[in-house]
């Protein structure tokens, strides 16, 4: 199944025809292909920019289309295979693949030939650092976490956002260390700011802080640009869940052990208030403030998206909750340009029928998405499909029973980033009937 809304600025003539250019109230699409199982479309992930949108399908290929206003565009497929993660900044893409190998392009990236994807992971002068296990877009930069916990970024410096001084650098074509010892990093697709989260849950933050989109607190809002990582005090207390950055705003979503089941997760915000909102009015943020607001009463938030100038939030009963810019209808209402305060987006009905956490929301520049993609439901059927081909089967595991059963070793490095919560659940699909019928094959 792989059903998508989507409502805001209308740059998919070939998908929404005789469309207006602004798509006021979320609309259902879906990719038609009757040569392909549906399970193979089935949408993974989205992510949309000013320069490009990319649809990553569950079979590990992905399409894009340009952001051109073209009543003639039509979609390119991008010619990498086993792709594992996506990600579009202002000017550039990144391609992260199952192997830990990123494909890049853009005009911070390759300058010669900005539209031709290159691997940026074999850039990187030390060649333990070469198996790369996320990635993150910035305006004009690109982040990469190694396997090892260690950040690269690559692309534009021009605000400090590499964690160097900008004249002395102000953009490098090759990955240069940032920090060691990163457990997660933060931006966003048209944000000249990052923070980088170490294993020891300190934040640390650098790049533009033009309008305190840092969070540094009132006595440093002066200072527009950091050049240097510097550690953010003054954390709500909690686990950092997310982070998302816009072009002046940023938004942190926090979960709290002690509180109310239904209320474990709160939002905080920082930077400008004007024209893309922080969940209050009138007001600009200089650290990161809670977003109190009965709409996320006795309900938890699942998952946040910031686009350049507006935020969504998608709640654990299925409300889709928005603030900020309106200018292309990316808060799916006509109703007004700027909305400082959430307002709760009206959805039609999901003919999904399934979980609300398999679902997801995506930003774009002036764009919004919703769509469906189940995290873990596909793996044992991968998993069946590998020893029914017989490839690659060398690890091993032993199942309650006392009987041994082999898996890719890329599911568990790479697929599942080594999380070992994740890998527990692999064992007990692995133990199930529906595996244990085709053991005779392995």
């Amino acid at each position: 199944m792989n059903e998508i809304l989507f409502f805001g600025r209308n740059q998919f003539p070939s998908l929404f025809k005789k469309k207006p250019n602004k798509i006021t109230n979320p609309i259902q699409f879906k990719f038609e292909n009757e040569n392909e199982n549906k399970n193979k479309k089935q949408i993974k992930q989205i992510s949309s920019g000013s320069y490009a949108t990319i649809f990553l399908f569950k079979n590990g290929k992905a399409i894009e289309y340009l952001n051109k206003d073209d009543s003639k565009q039509n979609p390119s497929k991008i010619q990498i295979e086993n792709i594992q993660k996506v990600t579009v900044g202002s000017l550039n893409e990144a391609i992260l693949t199952i192997e830990g190998n990123v494909f890049a392009k853009g005009y911070n990236i390759n300058p010669e030939n900005p539209y031709e994807f290159i691997n940026i992971s074999s850039l990187i002068e030390d060649i333990n650092d070469r198996i790369i296990q996320d990635i993150v877009s910035g305006a004009y930069s690109i982040y990469l976490l190694t396997s090892n916990k260690n950040v690269y970024g690559i692309g534009s410096n021009l605000s400090g956002q590499l964690g160097f001084d900008s004249k002395a650098l102000e953009k490098t074509e090759e990955p240069i260390l940032m920090m060691k010892n990163v457990s997660k990093i933060f931006s966003g697709i048209d944000s000249y700011s990052v923070f980088l989260l170490n294993s020891n849950h300190e934040l640390f933050g650098c790049g533009s802080n033009s309008y305190a989109q840092l969070g540094l607190g009132e006595s440093r809002k002066e200072e527009t640009k950091i050049q240097k990582l510097t550690k953010i005090q003054n954390i709500p207390k909690g686990k950092i869940i997310d982070i998302k950055c816009g072009f002046i705003h940023s938004i942190m979503l926090i979960e709290n052990e002690n509180q109310n089941q239904n209320q474990k997760r709160k939002l905080y915000s920082c930077g400008r208030y004007r024209s893309n909102g922080l969940g209050k009015e009138y007001q600009n943020t200089y650290e990161f403030t809670e977003i109190k607001l009965f709409l996320f009463e006795n309900d938890n938030i699942l998952e946040i998206s910031v686009g350049s100038y507006h935020t969504l939030i998608l709640t654990s009963k299925g409300k889709l909750i928005g603030f900020g810019n309106n200018d292309y209808a990316q808060l799916g209402t006509s109703y007004t340009k700027f909305k400082s305060i959430p307002i709760q987006i009206k959805l039609p009905k999901l003919r999904f029928n399934e979980n609300i956490s398999n679902y997801h929301i995506s930003c774009g520049m002036f764009k919004s998405f919703l769509y469906y993609s189940p995290s873990f439901s596909n793996l044992e059927e991968d998993l069946i499909k590998l020893f029914e081909r017989k490839e690659f089967c060398d690890i091993s595991f032993k199942t309650k029973n006392g009987e041994i059963i082999k898996a890719h070793k890329l599911i568990l490095k790479y697929r599942l980033n080594q999380n070992q919560i994740e890998i527990e659940k692999l064992k007990e699909i692995i133990s199930k009937k529906s595996i244990q019928r085709i053991k005779s094959n392995i």
